[in-house]
């Protein structure tokens, strides 16, 4: 039995690899996003119903806002460069700020906000063990 477990220890991937592929998961994420943010922006898929020059202001400057920073985090993120994450966690803090601070005007969505703040804790968990990881 202890055999085994030391098997599985030794066979797993290293720290390292798995927070490469979880930041790879996470530029396929933004990537989806980004290009959802620019089909609203050229007209092929409507928001909520309405097309883009429909939308209120401060809804059309996020769609653009997002969906520039979304490819550009996207492309960091999955070259796995430092700035990919520091623009995929000022992303994913501004769409909680979003949704939270200013709920009146973007709604609020708690599972969003949850989702963020996971996604940023597993990153963070996952950073840890590798540094720790490379200590050794």
């Amino acid at each position: 039995m202890i055999s085994l477990i030391k098997d599985f220890v030794q066979s797993r991937p290293a720290w390292s690899v798995v927070l490469v592929w979880y930041l790879r998961a996470m530029a396929v994420l933004l990537l989806g996003g980004g290009l959802i943010h620019w089909a609203r922006i050229i007209g092929i898929v409507p928001w909520r119903g309405a097309w883009f020059w429909d939308m209120p202001v401060e809804w059309q400057a996020a769609t653009v806002f997002f969906a520039v920073l979304d490819l550009v985090a996207a492309i960091g993120l999955w070259l796995t460069v430092s700035w990919g994450a520091v623009m995929w966690l000022f992303r994913a803090l501004t769409q909680v700020v979003m949704h939270s601070a200013f709920s009146d005007v973007f709604g609020r969505r708690p599972y969003e906000i949850a989702f963020y703040l996971l996604t940023i804790a597993l990153y963070l968990i996952l950073l840890y063990l590798t540094e720790r990881e490379q200590r050794r």
